[in-house]
This record gives C-alpha cells, sequence and structure tokens, in this order.
C-alpha cells in the first residue's frame, strides 16, 4: 500500500501503477487464476503481459528505474490496467519528469470580485467557487445554508473526513469521500509540490484512517457534474444536482452550481430554506409627519 502523505511521492509513477493493479483481478482481464495470491490484484508479470512488455521492463517502471518510458508503452500500460480517461491523464502526468523545485509558499487564491458578485445574485440556487485544493473561497447565501451544520466549512475535505456533522449530512458518504479524495488526487498529480496540498494530504492522513486508505487507492476524476443526496437539519432530505464550471480567469479554480428537480420535493425543501436563511429586510418607517 502506498503509505505516502506527501502529494509528491519519489516515485509516483510507481505508487500509481502498484495501485492500480492491486484493484483489477485476473477474471476481470481474462487471464486465468490459478494458485494461492499473496497480494491482491494482479502481479506485475500479468500487467506486463496484458500490455506486450517485457516482466523486467514493467518492473523497472514499478521500481523508478525507468524515467522516459515511450508513449507507446503508457498507452498499454493504460490499457491493460483498464485506465478512464482521467487515470490515463495522471498517468501521463507522474510519468513525465520534471524539473523538482525548491520549496516554496503557498499561493494566496482569491475570487475575483465580479465572479463574487456573480454567485451572490443566485439567490434561489446554492452556489460557491473551489480552489485548487478543494478550499470554498466564496459562497452565497443559500450555499452557506445548505452547509450550516458543519464546524469545518473551509474545505470539503475536512468538512467530509474530519467534521462530525458529514456523516448525516452526506446520504451517500462513501461515494462523496470517494469522489473528494479522487479531486485531490488529480490536483496533486497536476502540482505535486504545491505546498498546500502537502499540508492537507498531511493533516487529513494523520487525523483520519478513512482517508488514507481511499488515498492509497490512487482514483483519480475530476469535478464534472453529478447527484448529491443530502441530509439537512432543517428541511431534511435533498437530491440536488451540480454542474462545475472552471474559471478561466483563475486556473484551478471551479464554480460549483447545485439545482434541483423543478417541481421536486427537493426543490420545495431547498425554496424553505432559502426562506429560513434569508436575511430579514428592515421594516421601513411609515409614520407620518403632521402639520
Amino acid at each position: 500500500m502506498d503509505t505516502d502523505k506527501r502529494p509528491a511521492a519519489e516515485n509516483a509513477l510507481g505508487g500509481f501503477l502498484r495501485a492500480r493493479r492491486a484493484q483489477l483481478h485476473p477474471e476481470d482481464t481474462g487471464l486465468p487464476t490459478s494458485g494461492r495470491r499473496r497480494v491482491p490484484g494482479l502481479r506485475r508479470e500479468e500487467v506486463a503481459t496484458l500490455a506486450g512488455v517485457s516482466a523486467d521492463y514493467y518492473m523497472r517502471l514499478e521500481q523508478g528505474r525507468e524515467r522516459h518510458p515511450f508513449q507507446q508503452v503508457l498507452e498499454a500500460v493504460a490499457r491493460a490496467l483498464r485506465l478512464d480517461d482521467e487515470a490515463v491523464a495522471h498517468l501521463y502526468r507522474v510519468a513525465t519528469p520534471t524539473t523538482r523545485r525548491t520549496r516554496r509558499a503557498p499561493r494566496v487564491e482569491r475570487v475575483a470580485p465580479h465572479l463574487r458578485r456573480l454567485v451572490d445574485t443566485w439567490g434561489d440556487t446554492p452556489a460557491f467557487v473551489l480552489g485548487h485544493a478543494l478550499d470554498i473561497l466564496a459562497r452565497n447565501q443559500l450555499a452557506g445554508a445548505l452547509y450550516a451544520g458543519f464546524t469545518h466549512s473551509d474545505n470539503l475535505l475536512r468538512m467530509t473526513f474530519l467534521d462530525l456533522a458529514a456523516h448525516d449530512f452526506y446520504r451517500e458518504w462513501d461515494r462523496a469521500a470517494e469522489s473528494c479524495v479522487a479531486t485531490l488526487r488529480r490536483a496533486a498529480g497536476i502540482d505535486p509540490e504545491d505546498p498546500l496540498l502537502i499540508e492537507l494530504v498531511g493533516e487529513l492522513s494523520m487525523k483520519s484512517a478513512d482517508f488514507r486508505s481511499l488515498w492509497a487507492r490512487q482514483d483519480v476524476r475530476g469535478k464534472t457534474r453529478e447527484a448529491k443526496l443530502f441530509h439537512h437539519a432543517e428541511v431534511g432530505d435533498l437530491e440536488l444536482h451540480y454542474e462545475a464550471f472552471t474559471v478561466n480567469s483563475a486556473p484551478g479554480q471551479q464554480l460549483i452550481v447545485y439545482q434541483a428537480e423543478a417541481g421536486s420535493p427537493s426543490a420545495d425543501a431547498l425554496a424553505l430554506l432559502g426562506s429560513l436563511s434569508a436575511i430579514p429586510v428592515p421594516a421601513q418607517d411609515t409614520a407620518m409627519g403632521t402639520d
């Protein structure tokens, strides 16, 4: 198991390949099964056979001794491990050697004023801006009301793994947790030396066994669109569909917008939540003076 708590392991490619072959079984790939296996998943030589490369060459890949693998080899290994498009893109990122940079200060992410104003204008749908490490950088009033039960409300990972409210709030907690970790893994592959990511992964690895287990799987997935099942303490069950939009003016940021199906119980519950969280308008002084 890959126990490295840093997004940037010395042999990121090897860790990724080992984790992914551990999730496949011979029967998944059409290979014959024989004998007792000491480790889960495929053996190295089985992946090599499926990819059409020598067992020695594949071993060098996993051990980090093959620093410049050919594209055709990576394509063959990706097919052998049945990687989806996101995982293939991650494979190429970790297989491409980059110059190790000196340690740098964490970058400060800010939301552009015009984007913040746009988010605030949507009064009937929760919307928020995520940073590259899944920090919630800005949210509108309804998004604040949706997540009001959380103590850790600054980061989706901390909310999911470190906040006691998460298991009640997410009706499919396992699915939400897997999605968050896979998104973080993708971010770590893009910038493995990012101090903010390194610190976040270290914190979560120390405090959450569930996070450690999911991080070791090395699943990779970005946010696109999905249905989420919530239970809110004030309005009950909600089924909301979100869409993720990249913020081109701020690379790494995403705008997340939730919606309920029109006319559904979730739409009614979301409207109720909006009314409960509405800021009361001060009453106007209607008293009229007399001559």
